[in-house]
């Protein structure tokens, strides 16, 4: 298991005592380590005197085959499902070793009970979201955010591994692939408030449709802390349901008709700006985000904030202060040309949210919309419809990239400013040209798709050209 999302913080460490208690496995080998253990770890490239190596199987890999190597390389404690006989190296023997990974993470959390925990989860928004919490909380006190996409059934206990005395919050991102999935982390991460920003389309074809998908979102109420609040948007479509699914916590509620709301809204081509209406009372936010539905990121940031007894002028001025994730909506001047990155992920409903954004820029528009991954059966009909809407905003160009850009295509009813290409390579020339064609006039770049496109190559390609 490769993880590129490595801490450069020093962890606390371990004691061999420690890790024994905290997955019940037997040991092999009683060669234990007298001194501490640094980290866990379950990447072998990193291994190092000092550590205690996590040996994970996937379908495709097993890390058991890398045991004999990473004592070589100083590793002191191995966690394995079984002994590797010729291994010099202690070995703590476990039943699986994907769940003593949980269970090390919820060791760790119950260490840390001075923590205020915030999970959340949604088919978009959750980046955001997080980064704004990160900065409302970071101000205050030392806090643990999610990094990356460490949100699943792997990345979540990794990030609580991460755990010092120090921190005072923790923001958890979690995100769901398969049902039970957030049974199982929010259950690891014990969160003092919890909730769901939206049910969209993203893992459509996991679930089956957007009542599996609410049914799996909805699995991070059941382990909110007693005392604790379920935060939920107010205008979801499934808003009833969700609110049924938060059991009997209190509820915070977020968005239009909710408990915490914006008004007189004003949209720039880079910001925003609102009114913010809370149950503590109402400022006004300069936001540093584009796009209305970051507007709603924030009043959701605001929700979970409150909840955790954050006071309204601290969350205002973290929400001020907030920056956007790598690839999430971020703003490049290059010569006379804008370029709008939002190639970190996509989903039907962050690609129109994106559109919107564009449409606020300045000289001629230009989306450049790679494919939406896991949408499983509903792919094909779901870029249609992309299409089909996206060509009826004032769009200069619209270039879709990829398997499906011929459906968007269908989907627009074969509209000239919509431009399909198989392939980045294919669609570079037609770029290059179409700049070429509009000097010295200024122009405005939206690129985006799911994260195996690697929208940001051809984007930086281009940037290369002009």
């Amino acid at each position: 298991m490769h993880t590129s999302t490595t801490s450069t913080v020093p962890l606390e460490a371990w004691t061999a005592e420690q890790l024994q208690q905290a997955t019940q496995g037997e040991w092999f080998r009683q060669n234990l380590p007298k001194s501490e253990i640094k980290r866990i770890l379950t990447d072998s490239r990193h291994a190092e005197m000092g550590d205690a190596f996590l040996a994970l199987k996937g379908e495709r890999f097993d890390a058991h085959d890398f045991v004999v190597q990473v004592a070589a390389q100083g590793c002191q404690i191995a966690i394995v499902e079984r002994p590797i006989i010729d291994a010099d190296i202690a070995q703590l023997i476990v039943k699986d070793t994907r769940l003593a990974l949980g269970h090390l993470g919820a060791y760790r959390r119950q260490q840390n009970q001075q923590l205020k925990v915030i999970a959340l989860t949604g088919s978009s928004g959750k980046t955001t979201t997080k980064e704004m919490l990160g900065s409302i909380l970071s101000r205050l006190a030392p806090t643990l955010i999610t990094r990356g996409n460490l949100n699943n059934d792997l990345g979540v206990p990794m990030m609580l591994l991460e755990l010092r005395p120090e921190h005072q919050f923790a923001v958890m991102e979690l995100g769901a692939n398969h049902q039970g999935e957030i049974d199982y982390t929010s259950n690891l991460v014990q969160p003092h408030v919890a909730g769901i920003l939206n049910i969209g389309t993203a893992h459509l074809g996991e679930f089956g449709g957007r009542d599996g998908i609410c049914r799996a979102k909805s699995e991070i109420y059941a382990h909110i802390l007693p005392e604790g609040t379920a935060i939920v948007p107010s205008d979801d479509d499934f808003t009833a349901t969700i609110r049924q699914n938060a059991g009997n916590h209190p509820i915070l509620s977020f968005g239009e008709g909710g408990d915490v709301y914006a008004t007189e809204i004003q949209l720039n081509p880079q910001s925003a700006q609102f009114n913010l209406h809370t149950p503590e009372g109402s400022r006004v936010v300069n936001l540093p985000f584009a796009g209305a539905h970051n507007v709603q990121n924030a009043t959701a940031a605001t929700a979970f904030a409150l909840a955790i007894g954050i006071p309204l002028d601290d969350i205002v001025q973290g929400l001020e202060q907030a920056q956007g994730a790598k690839g999430r909506l971020n703003f490049i001047q290059h010569q006379n040309y804008l370029f709008i990155d939002d190639t970190y992920n996509a989903n039907p409903t962050s690609m129109r949210a994106a559109a919107k954004v564009l449409l606020q820029q300045q000289g001629l528009k230009v989306m450049v919309m790679g494919d939406i991954g896991e949408l499983g059966d509903s792919s094909w009909q779901e870029h249609h419809d992309l299409g089909r809407d996206l060509i009826e905003l004032p769009l200069d160009h619209l270039v879709v990239v990829g398997e499906f850009a011929e459906a968007a295509q269908q989907g627009s009813g074969c509209a000239e400013n919509l431009h399909a290409f198989a392939t980045q390579a294919d669609a570079l020339p037609f770029l290059i040209n179409l700049v070429q064609t509009h000097q010295p006039q200024s122009m405005s770049f939206l690129f985006k798709g799911s994260r195996y496109t690697h929208m940001e190559t051809l984007m930086a390609d281009l940037m290369e050209k002009l």
